[in-house]
This record gives structure tokens, sequence and C-alpha cells, in this order.
């Protein structure tokens, strides 16, 4: 909701506006979006499988991989000696599917 009289957001819009931008602002990299891309198409990869599909080293994709997971948008489950990682939430396709379709000065 917004104040009338000061334009300052509150309650639950400025709360959603704010996991907006933390979204937008953990995934702004070519290699995270090329990460979240490959997990909406598959819903767990190996750090291996990605950098296959990425071409990109293994040290550098683990290293975007362990940021999201930590800022809470990916899960990772060990299966053998394999992390396995998928998409911790389905927002972060929409967003991102918003911002694809998005015809802002293209």
């Amino acid at each position: 909701m917004r104040d009338n009289n000061s334009g300052i957001l509150y309650g639950k819009e400025a709360e959603k506006l704010e996991r907006i931008a933390f979204i937008l602002k953990t995934v702004a990299h070519p290699m995270r979006l090329g990460i979240i891309h490959l997990l909406e198409q598959h819903p767990r990869l190996s750090v291996s499988e990605i950098c296959e599909l990425l071409g990109s080293e293994q040290s550098l994709t683990s290293h975007h991989l362990q940021n999201m997971r930590l800022k809470g948008l990916l899960s990772a489950k060990r299966e053998g000696r394999s992390m396995m990682y998928s998409l911790k939430e389905r927002d972060i396709s929409l967003i991102i599917d918003c911002l694809e379709n998005c015809q802002c000065n293209m």
C-alpha cells in the first residue's frame, strides 16, 4: 500500500518489491541467468552437467551456484559424489520470463 501524502511504500507491497529487487540483484550476471535457464528446462543438474551445457569452467560455475544457493534461490542436495542443484522458487522464472518478454527499447 502507498501513503498518499509521502509516496512511501509500506506493508506487503514494499516487501514484494524488496524481494523482486533482491532476486534481480542476485541473478544479475549472464552465467547466473544461464544457470537458471538450464534449471528451468532440467529440474535437477549437477555442477559438471551445468558446466558442460554452458561451456564454463567448474570453479567459476561452482562459485555462482554457491552464491545463489546461499541467497536462497537454489536448492542443493548431495547424491553420491555430486551436488544436484534445482530452483528453489518458481518466482525466479516468472520474473525472468517477464523481462525476456519485455520489448522495452529493443
